[in-house]
């Protein structure tokens, strides 16, 4: 059973990362650079500061920043736990792949990216409770998933078991926002 599960993982993550180009390869680089999303981050500061004032905003920033580090370190936990090796690093794979911007770190599952981007897309939906603004942010978790793929760096069920792990972060880290905001009477 495990091993057909490897097998589809594999197949899907080669699937992806054969879907490329010169054009497609410069696109995904730059969607897994984290300098890439800078004035996403400073449009969602404005954004925050706007609706619900600065207090309030200083409230979520903290959040975002704690759930940040929880996504961050719990993927680096898992990694160090699972010891499972990015595909890059598979010796069966390495012949198969392209990888247009190296391979990265050893292990892989599960990803920070994702992780860290879904965590981020799940905690702002829940902050800002906006359909378009939840549809955005999924497609920028979710972009930045496929990039990681596409790139070589992580196979797709360690994409996936990011999402999960930033989504159920984002979640615990939403509640806890909220009982911290009405515990303190943050206005």
């Amino acid at each position: 059973m495990l091993e057909t599960i490897i097998q589809i993982d594999q197949a899907l993550t080669l699937i992806i990362n054969h879907f490329s180009n010169d054009s497609a390869d410069i696109l995904m680089i730059a969607i897994s650079d984290k300098k890439t999303w800078i004035p996403l981050y400073l449009g969602l500061l404005f954004l925050f500061n706007k609706v619900f004032g600065w207090k309030h905003s200083l409230v979520i920033v903290v959040a975002i920043i704690l759930n940040l580090v929880f996504t961050d370190q719990i993927s680096v936990f898992f990694k160090e736990y699972f010891l499972r090796l990015r595909p890059c690093h598979e010796a069966s794979l390495i012949d198969l792949l392209k990888l247009p911007h190296g391979c990265g770190g050893q292990y892989g599952f599960v990803s920070s990216h994702a992780a860290n981007t879904m965590g981020l897309a799940v905690l702002v939906s829940l902050i800002l409770k906006n359909r378009w603004i939840t549809m955005a942010m999924l497609s920028f978790a979710f972009a930045n998933g496929y990039s990681r793929i596409y790139l070589g760096k992580h196979y797709f069920f360690d994409v996936i078991g990011g999402f999960i792990l930033g989504g159920l972060i984002a979640w615990i880290m939403y509640k806890t926002m909220v009982y911290s905001i009405k515990r303190f009477k943050i206005r």
